[in-house]
């Protein structure tokens, strides 16, 4: 929602600080987030596997939706090298990703290069997004565009989104919300072009935006006008094999893998760490059996085996918990507590990790104390790690 405020100040449109101004429009989100938001619904509703953001500047776009559980390649694209090489920081995993892996695997890789140059690692993509870019290019490189982006990578969906100049009136002392900008069309110069070159290249286009016009504006449309093109057939000219194979422009800027259950060691680590973290919680409550059997009962019996002390807090579903309760009890033998590997299947978060009590015991083999059987995680009750 936009709204005006008149007093004197800096007009700022979309980050950018033009001259001082009677009338200033403040948008919130501010109005680069609502873009970006735009977006995240889209990756959420259609959960595509590959993503490429041409014109990806400091990467605050890939930043967001890299949580997405769908996603297994982001792709990042910017003419300024600077700009993107700086963003390592915010891309890199936190320890957070390695105690929780994602369950596909994930890499992000940064390329300098130009939007209107063909390379082949684009190729195979289900979404493109072009997020205030085209309005920077001059008159050849638009034209290349859809040549580049429709004809050649041809994903199945484009997001195309571009300053509406219909809005520009609303900041008085705008003429182009950008230095940079080559140009900003108005909808009916927008729609004219995406419809024509959705047409060509054998996609659907809708229009719509962000950045709604603040009360009494009149008919001006969105701030940001945006384009989303989903394909309806084959593309009108088809690259050749040696092109789809080799054509390799782009330079590395930044590449990282995120740790996923994919990978083998990672998953190790996810493993052996649930099951330690269950086992610890029995022994818990097993040792807080003892303590409540040594006071003995109201009675004054006392029996051989405390078992466990009920579940303690909505950790659990009640169907969780029926078949967990219906899992092998653990048991003692001395001073030692033996955790059934059925029974720990039986917890949910250990169940998502492994299929089957062989792939548990191959897993947590190296990590945790076994009985001789393998059939048992071993625990010291005096101690406090399996």
């Amino acid at each position: 929602m936009a709204q005006s405020n008149n007093k004197e100040g800096h007009g700022v449109v979309d980050g950018h600080l033009d001259l001082p101004v009677k009338k200033v429009i403040n948008f919130s989100p501010p109005l680069y987030r609502q873009r970006y938001s735009f977006v995240n619904d889209l990756v959420n509703q259609h959960k595509p596997k590959k993503v490429a953001d041409l014109g990806c500047g400091n990467a605050s776009l890939i930043q967001m939706i890299k949580s997405h559980s769908c996603l297994e390649l982001i792709v990042g694209v910017d003419i300024n090298k600077d700009k993107i090489g700086s963003q390592r920081c915010r891309l890199s995993p936190f320890s957070g990703e390695y105690l929780s892996p994602r369950d596909l695997n994930l890499s992000i890789i940064l390329y300098h290069g130009s939007a209107v140059e063909r390379d082949s690692r684009l190729l195979g993509f289900d979404l493109v997004t072009c997020i205030e870019l085209i309005e920077h290019l001059d008159s050849e490189d638009l034209a290349r565009f859809p040549e580049v982006v429709f004809g050649y990578l041809s994903p199945a969906m484009v997001v195309i989104s571009t300053p509406n100049s219909d809005f520009n009136p609303l900041f008085p002392a705008v003429t182009m919300r950008d230095s940079d900008h080559k140009f900003e069309w108005n909808r009916k110069q927008f729609q004219t072009w995406a419809s024509g070159v959705a047409d060509f290249y054998h996609y659907s286009v809708e229009f719509t935006g962000v950045g709604e016009p603040p009360e009494g504006a009149g008919n001006v449309g969105y701030c940001t006008q945006i384009g989303v093109f989903r394909k309806t057939g084959a593309p009108a000219t088809e690259p050749c094999v040696a092109e789809q194979s080799g054509q390799h422009v782009y330079k590395i800027v930044y590449s990282v893998s995120y740790p996923s259950l994919q990978q083998k060691e990672i998953r190790k680590l996810a493993v052996a760490s649930e099951v330690s973290r269950q086992v610890q919680s029995l022994r818990q409550r097993y040792v807080s059996s003892l303590r409540i059997l040594r006071r003995g009962d109201e009675d004054g019996h006392r029996a051989s085996d405390p078992g466990l002390v009920p579940f303690s807090g909505p950790v659990f579903t009640e169907l969780e918990k029926r078949k967990i309760e219906k899992s092998p009890e653990p048991f003692r033998f001395g001073n030692k507590l033996y955790v059934p590997l059925e029974r720990l299947l039986a917890y949910p978060k250990v169940n998502r990790l492994c299929d089957s009590v062989d792939t548990m015991r191959a897993l947590i083999a190296d990590t945790v104390r076994l009985s001789r059987d393998g059939s048992a995680v071993k625990v010291d009750l005096r101690d406090a790690s399996p």
